[in-house]
Formats: structure tokens, sequence, C-alpha cells
């Protein structure tokens, strides 16, 4: 029996067959990396070729310059003011009360008018004192004409001089209770201690009034005290005499003017703050005691600084900073104007402009309006049109 080996059945040997198939996978490998190779190719210059048209055409589409409003920074002496917060007083001002008690019988003044010095407010009952006053009216009557009689017969040496002194005494007596009972009536009798307005009415006709009891306030509106704290390094700052001007939340937008009239000559040691009072005139009484108040002090003048609009800074935590607007040549020699962020150190901030510390030279352009959209190195074109104005705002440091 014959067995036929593989070799005989496939008609090739084994180690033949072993080799061509290597060399088959080779060429698959070889076939598979270069379509690769050009895919990936073709890939890699789509996108280059693709970023080279993007550059190519922002290049040649440039956007246009943003239309700014620039002013230039200008060398000024600005006013040296001091902020200080505190709140209106009146210089005169009283719970009007009654020295004795008693029960009212009229009420003499309307609440909320405005009443001059001596005016008679509340009348208290006052018969008995009343009743008092005569009596001792007739009992001066008659101690005078017995003190004459006693005088002229002492002075014909008829009477005694003892006669005369007691009849003195008699008469002084008389006259002191006439004096004292006077002196009750005109307390029954509630006057008005200053010229001022009255406030709300806080007693009724025929109510028994206890002595120290309010019937009214009185406030005297055409002067008010304004009191406030400055620091102790401001202190060195505050004169008496210094002017200072005083703005309300009532009023936006008006000052009161006054000057400063007492410092106090102690700091307090928990604070660290001296209390400053100005007096302010107020012609209108439009003020009122208890307002909150923003007073400005004029200090002397400092030399001048360099400034621009406080809308040209702009403030944020890493610094502030304006847009300095410089002038650029490019490729083809054409000047085009850019705006840089520089920035700044500021100073103080008076009346709409801010003191520029350092930064900024006189005659620098800046950006005052537009530049919210800006971005360093971005072209620019300025308009014409004048900046805004900056609403009145109290100076802050």
């Amino acid at each position: 029996m014959n067995i036929q080996t593989e070799s005989h059945i496939s008609g090739q040997p084994i180690k033949d067959k072993a080799v061509k198939r290597p060399v088959r996978m080779v060429r698959w490998f070889i076939i598979v990396g270069l379509l690769l190779a050009v895919l990936v190719g073709g890939l890699v210059g789509f996108n280059a070729f693709r970023s080279h048209m993007i550059a190519q055409f922002f290049a040649n589409n440039k956007p246009p310059p943003s239309n700014v409003t620039a002013v230039a920074a200008k060398s000024e002496v600005i006013p040296n003011l001091l902020t200080a917060v505190g709140d209106l007083v009146a210089v005169h001002q009283v719970n009007v009360t009654s020295d004795v008690s008693g029960r009212i019988t009229d009420i003499l003044f309307t609440a909320g008018s405005h009443v001059k010095a001596g005016t008679p407010l509340v009348q208290l009952f006052d018969a008995p004192e009343q009743g008092d006053l005569a009596n001792y009216k007739a009992q001066a009557t008659v101690a005078e004409l017995q003190l004459d009689r006693a005088k002229q017969l002492a002075a014909r040496q008829f009477g005694p001089q003892s006669t005369v002194d007691q009849a003195q005494a008699t008469f002084d007596q008389a006259k002191a209770g006439i004096a004292r009972t006077e002196a009750v009536i005109s307390q029954k009798l509630v006057r008005a201690p200053f010229d001022g307005d009255l406030g709300v009415r806080q007693v009724e006709v025929g109510q028994y009034l206890t002595a120290g009891t309010q019937i009214v306030s009185l406030t005297d509106l055409s002067v008010l005290y304004a009191n406030l704290t400055v620091t102790e390094k401001q202190s060195s700052q505050i004169k008496v005499g210094q002017a200072v001007r005083v703005a309300v939340d009532a009023y936006p937008g008006r000052t009161f003017d006054g000057k400063i009239t007492t410092i106090e000559p102690q700091i307090a040691t928990d604070t660290r703050n001296i209390r400053v009072q100005a007096t302010i005139q107020n012609p209108d009484n439009i003020l009122k005691p208890g307002m909150f108040a923003t007073t400005t002090i004029v200090l002397p003048e400092k030399p001048a600084v360099v400034t621009v609009p406080e809308t040209a800074v702009d403030y944020t935590l890493y610094g502030d900073s304006v847009f300095l607007i410089n002038e650029k040549k490019g490729d083809d020699g054409k000047t085009t104007l850019t705006a840089d962020r520089t920035f700044v150190k500021t100073g103080n901030r008076v009346e709409g402009r801010v003191e520029i510390l350092k930064g900024l030279k006189p005659g620098d352009r800046v950006v005052a309006v537009g530049q919210i959209k800006l971005q360093s190195g971005m072209p620019v074109a300025i308009s014409t049109d004048p900046p805004p104005p900056v609403p009145a705002q109290p100076p802050r440091y």
C-alpha cells in the first residue's frame, strides 16, 4: 500500500509554498503604506493650503478702524479737596417745656408755623396766682402809705426810727410777693425762647401739664452745623476758617457753602479720628437736621498735574489703564492710528477729571469714549464728536 505525501498531492514541495507567502504579505503592506502616505499627505497639504488661504483672506480684508472719541491729556491745577461724611444738626433746637405744672387753658400756636422769640405758645391756669398778685399789690399800697406816714412823723420827731424801719420792711415784703407772683404767672405762659419753626404739637387743651413735659419742638433752620470726622492723617490739613461745601441726597447737584468753626482738640483713641464741625448757611431753610451730608473741604492749591477725563480711565483689578493713541507707519508707508493699552497711576478724581501721577504726559491723546470695543493695538479712527459731559459727583480719593 502506497501512502502519498502532501508534496505529491499539491504537486509542489512544502518549503516552496512557505517562501512565497511572506513575499506576498510584504507586497500588500507596501501598497497599503503608500496609500496611507498619499492620503495623509493630501490631508496635510489641504490643511496647509486652507490655512494659507484663510491668512491671505484676513490679510486682504482687515476690519475697518473703530471710531473713538479722543482727548488730549493736559496739565492743570485741579481743586485740592478733601471729602468727609457726617450729618447735619441744628445750632438751636429745643423741646419746649413748662417750668411749672398746671392745667392747659389755651394753646396759642399752630403746629409747623414759624414764630419769633417771645411768642406765647401755651397758657396754663393761673387764676390763683392772679389773685395772689392782686393781694400783694394791695398790701404794697397800704405798706407804702404807712411808710410815708412813718417817715413824716420821724422827720418831725413824733415817732421813732424803728417804726420807719418796720414800715420799710413791710413794704419790701409786699413788693417781693408781687415779684414772686409775677414770676410764677410768667412761667404759666410758655413762650418761644428763640426764632424758629415749630414741630408737631404734643399737648391738648385741658391736659394737666407737669413740669418738663414736652409741648412742641422748636428748631432754628437758618444756620446748621455739619458734624463730620476726618482721619488722624488728614487732621494736619484741617484749619478753622477753611471753606466747605455740603451736598445732601435730597438735593442732588446742589451744594451749600459754609466754614469750619470748630475742631475737636483730641483724637478718639478707638477710631483714630477727629471730630470737625462746620457752620452751614441755610437761607432757604431746605436743609433739615439729621440729614446725611457729604462735606467737601477746600484745601490750599497744589502744583499743576496731568489730568484726563474720568471716562478715559479703565479701572480693573489688574490696575488702572488708558488707551493711548499712537501713530504707526505700515509697510506701504501709510500712517495709521492705533490704540495701545497703557497702565497709569491715578490720583484724586475731582469734577469729572482724574489726576494721572505716572504713565502720561501733557499732550498725549487718549480714548475718552469707545474703549469698550477696543483691544490693545487695534486701529482706530478719531471721531469729531465731543465727549459727553461727566455728571457732577463728589470728589473721590
